[in-house]
């Protein structure tokens, strides 16, 4: 845990955080600050801008106007030192189909630059933990949508990022998988003291994990706090559901095998 004074540092800081793409503004001066150790959940409709914010807080995208920090790093000014620090789980499909999950992991223990010696262990380690170290030898075009995203979980770990973002980290899975995912999610800040970053369409995935929920809505923050003090704030009987109708104006719309899993994830990123 970072601290700076004796007073923890926040996780992620953004402050007024703008990204335009030519006349649209994606993601309209947006200023939020992230609990170390918490899992934090962005919220809002396609077009949101929730896709955005990550990718800007990845160091993939730079910001058009304002900034941010992770893990005590400005991502203009040190994106080195925050990739190092940062795990990402995208909605695109990152595992190979064509190779075993041991492979797959493997070549991420390289790529994030773990040691030799520490890459056997890591590596049975993070399959076990996402309950995978039975299929460690499997082509991953034979598991199912809920195993290939728990292995992309598995990579995006291997290097025990003090920050892991993880965009629609259950799209497309059936209710089993996702209540999987999201018990694995838990074990992942229990073994790690990672915070995790989430956006979900999902409203009982948001209510059941996140200690703080932001809702976004045309590029801007229109609410955030603890899913409790949220629904508290519209009535006694108030869902999360209703929480997000009440401040977007609209409902949610939400999104197997190797195949599910691609198709969803890429119609996922085209609606962003």
């Amino acid at each position: 845990m970072t601290t700076t004074g004796g007073q923890t540092v926040p996780a992620i800081e953004t402050f007024g955080l703008v990204r335009r793409f030519g006349s649209l503004v994606a993601v309209d001066r947006v200023s939020l600050s992230v609990r170390t150790g918490s899992i934090f959940g962005l919220l809002g409709p396609n077009g949101a801008g929730k896709s955005t914010t990550i990718k800007m807080l990845t160091t993939l995208l730079p910001p058009t106007e304002g900034g941010a920090k992770v893990a005590g790093f400005d991502v203009v000014r040190r994106p080195r030192e925050v990739r190092r620090r940062i795990g990402y789980v995208p909605q695109l499909l990152s595992a190979d189909g064509a190779l075993t999950g041991y492979e797959n992991l493997l070549i991420f223990a390289k790529l994030y630059g773990v040691p030799r010696s520490q890459r056997e262990p890591r590596i049975w380690q993070a399959l076990a933990l996402m309950g995978l170290a039975d299929a460690a030898h499997a082509l991953v075009r034979q598991y199912s949508g809920g195993m290939i995203r728990r292995l992309e979980i598995a990579q995006a770990v291997l290097h025990r990022p003090a920050v892991l973002f993880m965009d629609e980290p259950t799209v497309g899975l059936d209710p089993v998988a996702r209540r999987a995912v999201w018990e694995h999610v838990r074990q992942l800040r229990q073994h790690f003291g990672a915070t995790i970053l989430l956006t979900t369409h999902y409203m009982d995935e948001a209510d059941e994990l996140c200690d703080e929920v932001a809702i976004m809505h045309r590029g801007r923050v229109a609410a955030v706090g603890t899913p409790a003090e949220l629904k508290a704030a519209i009535g006694p009987e108030a869902t999360l559901d209703d929480v997000f109708v009440h401040h977007t104006g609209s409902s949610i719309e939400t999104g197997g095998s190797y195949r599910d899993a691609l198709r969803t994830r890429r119609t996922a990123r085209r609606l962003g």
